[in-house]
């Protein structure tokens, strides 16, 4: 399974519309097997999910997101965990443990039952 994760510096970015990188992980039988970064460009929405599609992601944790980013991205069956921040390497390894992101990194502000998850 691939997932990316949109970073800055060490953390989730905030914003997913206004990220431009990518923390793109591997992960095999709930171990990490890969990490790499690519820069990418939210902005261009034409080629977002085909870019996301060709990388073999699965699986999308972010920030907040905009509701255009979200139905292109969900439209393309790539999973979206929206509203997390923290510590990018934490959210990762709690990820591919199989823990449920939320309620510890669940933006605050953000309530359970507004998030699909």
């Amino acid at each position: 399974m691939k997932i990316a994760i949109t970073v800055w510096d060490k953390r989730i970015s905030p914003v997913f519309d206004s990220a431009h990188t990518l923390l793109i992980a591997e992960i095999k039988n709930k171990k990490i097997k890969h990490i790499s970064y690519k820069s990418f460009n939210p902005q261009l929405e034409a080629q977002l999910t085909e870019e996301l599609s060709r990388l073999g992601i699965n699986v999308l944790i972010c920030g907040a997101i905009s509701e255009i980013y979200s139905t292109l991205i969900e439209a393309s069956a790539i999973q979206l965990i929206p509203f997390i921040n923290g510590n990018a390497n934490e959210v990762l390894e709690s990820y591919a443990k199989g823990n449920s992101l939320i309620p510890t990194f669940l933006m605050p502000g953000c309530w359970e039952n507004s998030v699909l998850v």
